[in-house]
């Protein structure tokens, strides 16, 4: 009764109605997550769920205060919610160890919720909510921190911008490919070939060349690369054994270093590196690989010991993905077989050359894009999250407003400005969004689908004309030139609930495309169509002036690596791997060097600062 009475102090008796009975979902339990949890658990909302991949980890600790030492190796989402149940016996908290992008989390599943609350680490995840939460038309409150910086927004579909109505232009720091194959001389160098290199070659999928565009100062390099890399896919016929990882030791650190010792003139000006001893290294050191300290730089002969270890467990999965044709494996900063492979091997590269080792904590950060994260900066922007979540539940979204924790030598320190409408040339939120209902993929082919929807009456006609495409993703699965696919089973296709594929006229490039979303049925018709009367008229796009879309060369704008500097002396940040945020720039950091400030990621959109002066709704912290 007592935080019935608060709350209705603060928010009115209604609201706090509408709090108790409204399904919330939280995407992630980490930094942000925790504190979110909490602070619903604290407002009067009695329903969450709570979904995230990961376990929790000892560097946790620091900030995601629900966590306990005791807990380290549990469920991230499992522990939150058990601990917010314990603040408050009210709240009917459940949890999911998963990935929210698994088709199991289809339109009917996001649907379920009143409204979605991101708390997410990375711009895949934060894509495919934005996507799915327009499809099933539940409002999303999206979120993010770096270091001392914050952002909040929120998105609704046909009123507010989502998270792809900027442009998120992807600029990944690159390095010359003869540094890293040949001469390396600092730790990224040594992280980036074990990453982008060694470990894509042997168990990614399709790998790739460090994405090294050829040109013809680096012909060679890349072709003794690609030398190195057939050799490499050769160790493969290894895999499983128990010689797997001293093949590949022996050639990457004895075979690969003794050529390069061969060319004289390469070191002349250089320290040349040292041959490895596979043999030497191996010997029994009464290190435990399965339990390393992160955060300690280990022996030559533990890290040899972890990189035997790590390459043993990783080629057993990747042999497992074989028989179940799942694909490769890819790098991952939380999963600890990939980040020992990458740490173990970069630092046995780096003790051939002569460069600092680092701990495995390290690495994780460097090969991740890490901005250290701030517990302040996580209780703001998940405060400022719960107070959005409340305006929109209340109905009272014209009230919601983007919010950033900005830092510098200012008295501001939270700055928001008004919901950005719509960009009309979106290509995610410019689409009709609606849910196919099929009631037995391994039966329906393309083909059916396609003649459904040409056969729907007139009051439901996707006006897409004769001659439309169809893709999944990247893939191309119809067009009126190929049409292999027709008699395909949508199941054979990959097409099954939790998956869309987006129809496109190719008769009129203004018809805006259809999104269907992939369903279970709901009745015995073998395939339905549902959502048409929340579909918006869109208004026609405009004509593009001659100058639109044309890079601006103006002196104003100055464009650095990783940021965006515009004539307002504002910082634009594009995103670190927790999310966007925004800044001012202070004198301090604006007489800092580029590459100071060149860890933080390029992934989220372009958002102009508002200044001091711009605007009086500013909160000022004490």
């Amino acid at each position: 009764m007592r935080e019935t009475t608060q709350l209705a102090k603060l928010f009115s008796d209604h609201t706090v109605s509408q709090l108790s009975t409204a399904r919330v979902l939280v995407v992630g339990a980490g930094g942000i997550g925790c504190e979110l949890l909490k602070n619903l658990a604290m407002s009067g909302f009695h329903t969450i769920h709570s979904i995230d991949l990961d376990h929790i980890d000892l560097s946790n600790l620091n900030r995601q205060f629900l966590f306990q030492r005791r807990h380290i190796k549990l469920s991230k989402s499992q522990v939150a919610t058990g601990a917010i149940t314990r603040f408050n016996p009210r709240v009917h908290a459940s949890a999911e160890q998963a990935n929210i992008t698994n088709t199991q989390y289809d339109v009917d599943w996001f649907a379920q919720f009143d409204i979605v609350l991101n708390a997410l680490d990375n711009l895949e995840a934060r894509r495919h909510v934005n996507t799915m939460c327009l499809a099933a038309r539940v409002p999303l409150v999206e979120s993010g921190t770096a270091g001392y910086l914050g952002q909040v927004t929120v998105i609704k579909g046909m009123r507010t911008e989502c998270f792809e109505c900027q442009p998120k232009p992807v600029e990944r720091k690159t390095y010359p490919v003869c540094t890293i194959r040949s001469t390396p001389t600092t730790p990224i160098h040594c992280i980036v070939w074990a990453k982008d290199y060694l470990f894509a070659q042997l168990f990614a999928e399709h790998p790739g060349d460090m994405d090294e565009q050829e040109t013809a100062e680096n012909a060679d390099e890349l072709r003794a690369l690609r030398e190195e890399s057939r050799a490499l896919a050769k160790l493969a016929g290894a895999m499983g054994t128990r010689d797997f990882a001293r093949l590949v030791f022996e050639k990457v650190f004895d075979e690969d270093v003794a050529r390069l010792l061969s060319m004289k003139d390469m070191w002349a000006q250089r320290r040349p590196p040292t041959v490895l001893d596979f043999s030497a290294l191996n010997e029994q050191s009464g290190f435990d690989p399965e339990h390393p300290d992160d955060h300690a730089v280990l022996d030559p002969k533990d890290w040899c010991a972890l990189f035997v270890h790590s390459a043993e467990r990783l080629a057993q999965r990747r042999l497992a993905m074989d028989q179940s044709t799942q694909g490769g494996l890819v790098f991952d900063k939380d999963d600890d077989d990939t980040l020992h492979f990458v740490a173990a091997t970069a630092n046995l590269r780096s003790l051939a050359f002569g460069i600092e080792q680092k701990s495995i904590f390290a690495i994780k950060a460097m090969a991740g894009n890490i901005i250290p994260a701030i517990a302040t900066t996580n209780a703001i922007v998940a405060g400022m999250m719960v107070m959005q979540a409340i305006l929109v539940l209340s109905q009272r979204i014209s009230e919601c407003h983007t919010s950033y924790v900005t830092y510098g030598k200012r008295a501001r320190c939270i700055i928001k400005e008004p919901l950005a409408e719509p960009n009309p040339r979106c290509p995610v939120c410019r689409r009709r969004y609606l849910t196919l209902r099929v009631r037995d993929c391994t039966q329906t082919t393309l083909g059916d689908v396609l003649d459904f929807t040409k056969g729907l009456g007139s009051d439901r006609d996707l006006q897409l004309g004769d001659d439309i495409s169809v893709v999944e993703g990247t893939r191309m699965l119809y067009d009126p030139d190929f049409d292999d696919n027709l008699s395909k089973p949508l199941h054979e296709l990959g097409l099954v609930s939790g998956k869309m594929v987006t129809l496109t006229s190719e008769d009129d490039d203004s018809i805006v495309p259809v999104i269907l979303s992939i369903a279970a049925a709901k009745s015995q018709d073998l395939l339905s169509i549902e959502g048409y009367e929340s579909v918006p008229i869109f208004a026609p796009l405009p004509q593009l002036g001659p100058m639109d879309g044309v890079e601006s060369n103006d002196e104003d704008d100055v464009v650095a690596n990783d940021f965006v500097v515009d004539g307002s002396g504002a910082i634009v940040l594009e995103d670190d791997d927790d999310v966007s945020a925004v800044s001012s720039i202070s004198e301090e950091l604006s007489k800092r060097k580029l590459d100071e400030i060149s860890v933080i990621s390029q992934d989220a959109p372009k958002r102009r600062a508002v200044s001091d002066e711009e605007s009086d709704d500013v909160v000022t912290l004490d």
